[in-house]
């Protein structure tokens, strides 16, 4: 008999299981992973170098970029976040380094030496790590009618196992969540929420790989029958985050990059109910609007009438995109600044500042797939991360109902739930 099973052999089981047996060395604990490799999503998190966490420091910030989970996750953050996360690796010998948008890497640039803590972690303390055990049931005391200590029965399809306390880290199983629900809890059907925008336009096709800071809006569809006017569609977009700034990347199927990702997010469900088609509207230059770049141009028509407009950039865009507008704007790339019509120009100032883009169907982002989906939160107890439904039943990670945009903040979330939880199961036995 194990005092704890952990089911999931991921980043929430590994940290879950290492901080149980360093505040109890004594604890028989036991990590159970379906598969036969573990630490899979850390090893190609980041590029495969592992985005461990974010610098974000205050809880009441950091929060905010947890589009399900931000009310839950504010107690939890007080009690451990990321200055935690970092002491637990320098700790061990991992420097953390901080990048320029806030991620913050293992110095080595490698995940392989996150994946070597935790083994070597798990070797120290001599946790068991059972590969290949994918869980097949799970049975209560009192459905088991075992001795009174034990409070769960684990069958695996290799073996059974009996525990006193399980934790539940296996992130989106939907086998799991069937278990879940089977036992009365409410799971929150799943819907994909870290994806790029497919779009097939003459705007942007053929300039892969070029980004830049710009902003992002998605449209609503008709309410009502009818479309609504721009300004009620401007504030439900706002009271829904569904404006983004931030780097924008061009890739060869649509659009990608941070504010694109923070947007799939944020709109997960929404966008889930469009069936992944809907509207963007995209501002690649965010300090102009429409009125104001269109005064520009018409002083640079007076200042190089005899340049041509597709050679002479106006702005700071880059090259390439420039070319793009000024050619979809029906511009000829022989005129000359003192030739074009204030309707060519108006047409140049709408794309630059409001270009607006059908997005028809998604893509994952990299191998980093995450879902907006799980446990119900108001089934759990965020001072310990335990079931109300069912005692000693914990969980940590994204088998919860909660998610965040990329930068780090899914493994930070995993981190504060598996050291929460495994500091209440040690002082419940």
């Amino acid at each position: 008999m194990f005092d704890v099973i952990i089911i999931g052999g991921g980043a929430a089981g590994f940290y879950c299981a290492i901080h149980i047996a360093e505040a109890n060395p004594e604890l028989k604990v036991a990590i159970l992973e379906r598969g036969k490799q573990v630490l899979s999503k850390v090893k190609v998190s980041g590029g495969g170098r592992c985005n461990v966490t974010h610098a974000e420091f205050e809880p009441s910030s950091l929060v905010k970029n947890y589009p399900r989970g931000e009310k839950e996750l504010l107690g939890p953050f007080h009690i451990y976040s990321t200055l935690d996360t970092i002491a637990f690796f320098e700790k061990r010998g991992i420097h953390i380094k901080t990048e320029s948008d806030g991620r913050m890497f293992p110095e080595s640039n490698s995940s392989q030496t996150i994946i070597n803590c935790f083994l070597n972690e798990i070797r120290k303390y001599e946790i068991t790590l059972l590969k290949s055990s994918s869980v097949i049931n799970l049975l209560p005391q009192k459905d088991s009618k075992l001795d009174e200590k034990v409070a769960w029965q684990v069958q695996s399809v290799k073996k059974t196992y009996q525990a006193k306390r399980i934790v539940v880290a296996t992130g989106s199983s939907t086998k799991i969540w069937t278990l879940l629900e089977q036992l009365g809890h409410k799971i929150v059907s799943p819907v994909p929420s870290l994806f790029t925008f497919n779009i097939n336009d003459s705007r942007i096709s053929g300039i892969p790989g070029l980004s830049m800071q710009a902003r992002i809006e998605i449209l609503p569809r008709q309410m009502m029958g009818k479309e609504v006017n721009a300004k009620f569609k401007s504030r439900v977009n706002r009271a829904l985050n569904l404006i983004e700034e931030g780097p924008v990347l061009i890739t060869h199927w649509g659009l990608s990059g941070p504010a694109v990702l923070k947007l799939s997010a944020r709109a997960a469900r929404l966008l889930n109910d469009y069936d992944y088609r809907f509207r963007v509207r995209i501002n690649w230059m965010p300090d102009y609007h429409k009125q104001g770049l269109l005064s520009l141009f018409n002083e640079i028509k007076q200042i190089d009438p005899k340049k041509t407009i597709y050679k002479t950039k106006a702005i700071d865009i880059p090259a390439r995109l420039w070319g793009k507008l000024v050619v979809a704007s029906d511009i000829a790339k022989d005129l000359k600044w003192a030739d074009v019509s204030r309707k060519q120009l108006e047409r140049l100032s709408q794309f630059i500042t409001a270009s607006e883009f059908n997005v028809d169907g998604k893509s994952t982002f990299k191998e980093e797939f995450v879902t907006a989906g799980g446990v119900d939160l108001k089934e759990v107890n965020f001072k310990t991360f335990e079931s109300k439904i069912l005692p000693h039943l914990y969980f940590a990670g994204e088998v919860l109902n909660i998610d965040a945009v990329t930068g780090g903040f899914n493994f930070q979330n995993a981190w504060t739930g598996a050291y929460i939880a495994s500091q209440a199961i040690v002082k419940s036995l």
